[in-house]
Parts: structure tokens; C-alpha cells; sequence
């Protein structure tokens, strides 16, 4: 979620919509035994204000981050006993400085040490799902994600379905845990049933193009999967009222302590705003307009009811 702000301050100046989300690692366990499963991917799309509960959000993340590091040096060690060596270091430095190394950053070392010809043969041959070098990391159950994303104000969907070993066992305890949405469309265009399956469970039928940076010809570039515009706006109703709930969420837990700084949290995923002289009780209600004007257009904000938030920040003038 870290590059959403930056992500957002160029969008802007190219006039474009971002939709600030995240896709988490989870894991299927039908008696939920911890490190047991089948991996299952998790998408997250929040409005422009962002999780409600941002820090509930990053809690988790960043517990899967700190399973990624012990995660990797499991599948090293596992790469070596395969007589595939590779060295710490030389994963880190691809990953980048204090970014916790995932499967991708091995694979491009198993690359350029000669193990390999292409990122997608290491994951086939080695460190995909059920390679001889996979390990599992510190994933949460799949469904303690999606209702953690409920919960924060976002949209849930599951991401590449197709690949699950047993869908229907996942799809349903999804459905039971709030799952909003579910991929069905893809890059070659084929749905593959998966479409009926989102129809049976009454899921809002979504797709994408799944890229993640690889580079070469095996994956799938930005802007491959062509969604028509019914698709969009299906997606936008649906979200629409959810992220208009996080807002009043965010802006109301503002009311109980405005300050500067917790107003430079709050319109963090927005525009750009400088809040150079606020005090945190200056034009108490103008706030949120000024969160609105960060988060919404001109139209999307006669959406959102705030009448309590805007009587709360009153209430905190009129006390001081």
C-alpha cells in the first residue's frame, strides 16, 4: 500500500482514477490449521479515502511481510538441497532495500545465476504452488481476510480462480465470510465456467490482467483484459455506499481527535493537499470539505451523508 500516495500524485496530473487496493496472500484451510492450505489470493479495492481502519489493514500486511523473510531463506534452503544454490545477499539486493523478498525476486536470481531460462520455468520447475522448493509463509485464513477487508470499508474479490486445486470449496466458505466479487474474465478472454460460478453465488463478476512486473512474454501486460463498461459500473454501485461508509468511519474517528497530523493520515490516498497553518480546531466543519474535495469528485460528493461528522467538528469549536 506503501506507493498508493505516489501512485495517486501521478494519476492526477494525467487526470486518470486510481482505485487505491491491495492483493494479499491467504490461505484455504477447512479445519484452519495454521501453515496448511492452499494458497488463495485476495483482492482489496477501497475508495479514495482508503481503509477505514488503516492500521487494523497494516497489521496484517506487515505481519505477512515479516513471514515473507523466513518464507524465502525456507525456499533457499530447500533450492540448495535441490542443488539449485543461491545466496542470500543476492535475493535482497533484487528485492530492494527493506522490501521483504517474495517468490519473484528468487526466481529472477535463479535467472541470472543460470538455474533457469525464464522467471515462469523457475515457478514451473521449482517454487510454484506445488514445486519441490515451495514454502508457505505467516498467510492469514482466507477468510479472515475478507472480512478484515469488510470491515475496512472495502470491496473483496477473489483473484485467478482458475488456479485453485478445489474452487468450490473456496468459493463457498468465501461466500459465507462476505466475499463481494470474484475474477472471471482474463486475458485470452476465456471465463472456463468460472462465470456460472459467480452467478451461483451472486458475485460481482470482475477480471484483470494479473501483472506483476515479471516482464517477458509469459505474462499477461497492463490493459489485456477488456472489461465492458456495465462490468465498471456494476463494480462502482456496489462499492459506492461501502466506501461512502468509510469516509463517515474516517472522518467521524477524526472528529474525536483533529489534529494536523491526523488529518495529513486521513487524505493521505487523495489529492495532494497542503495543510501548511492548519490548527486543529481552524474552520472546524470545513474539514470535511476538504476531505471530500481530497476524496471525491464534484458529483460523488453529494453522496455521502455526513450531517453527525460535521455536528461533531462543531461541537469541538464551540468547546474551544
Amino acid at each position: 500500500m506503501a506507493g498508493i500516495p505516489e501512485a495517486m500524485s501521478a494519476a492526477h496530473k494525467f487526470g486518470m482514477r486510481i482505485i487505491p487496493g491491495v492483493e494479499i496472500s491467504a490461505l484455504y484451510s477447512p479445519r484452519e490449521i495454521a501453515g496448511a492450505g492452499e494458497p488463495v489470493h485476495i483482492l482489496a479495492y477501497y475508495g479514495m479515502c482508503g481503509p477505514s481502519r488503516f492500521d487494523e489493514l497494516e497489521r496484517m500486511l506487515s505481519d505477512i511481510r515479516d513471514g515473507r523473510y523466513l518464507r524465502a531463506r525456507n525456499m533457499l534452503a530447500k533450492l540448495n538441497r535441490l542443488k539449485v544454490p543461491i545466496k542470500w545477499e543476492h535475493v535482497t539486493k533484487i528485492a530492494g532495500e527493506g522490501v521483504a523478498p517474495g517468490r519473484l525476486h528468487i526466481a529472477r536470481a535463479m535467472v541470472e545465476l543460470g538455474h533457469v531460462e525464464n522467471v515462469r520455468q523457475a515457478f514451473n520447475k521449482y517454487i510454484g504452488d506445488d514445486g519441490p522448493a515451495y514454502a508457505t509463509g505467516s498467510e492469514p485464513f482466507a477468510e479472515t481476510v475478507v472480512q478484515l477487508i469488510s470491515r475496512t470499508g472495502g470491496i473483496s474479490a477473489l483473484a485467478h480462480p482458475w488456479a485453485l486445486k478445489n474452487p468450490h470449496a473456496v468459493i463457498r466458505a468465501l461466500k459465507c465470510a462476505g466475499l463481494n466479487a470474484m475474477e472471471v474474465y482474463r486475458s485470452d478472454g476465456k471465463v472456463d465456467g468460472f462465470s456460472e460460478l459467480a452467478e451461483k453465488y451472486g458475485f460481482l463478476k470482475i477480471g484483470g490482467s494479473d501483472f506483476h512486473g515479471r516482464g517477458g512474454k509469459d505474462e499477461s501486460d497492463i490493459g489485456t483484459v477488456k472489461l465492458a463498461i456495465t462490468t465498471l459500473c456494476c463494480f462502482l454501485k456496489m462499492a459506492r455506499p461501502i466506501w461512502c461508509s468509510a469516509m463517515k468511519d474516517i472522518l467521524l474517528k477524526f472528529a474525536e481527535e483533529p489534529s494536523a497530523a491526523n488529518l495529513g493520515k486521513i487524505v493521505k490516498f487523495g489529492e495532494l493537499i497542503n495543510f501548511d497553518g492548519f490548527s486543529s480546531m481552524d474552520a472546524g466543519v470545513d474539514i470535511v470539505n476538504l476531505c471530500l474535495c481530497s476524496w471525491l469528485s464534484n458529483d460523488g460528493m453529494e453522496e455521502v451523508e455526513l450531517e453527525e461528522v460535521r455536528l461533531k467538528l462543531a461541537h469541538c469549536v464551540g468547546k474551544t
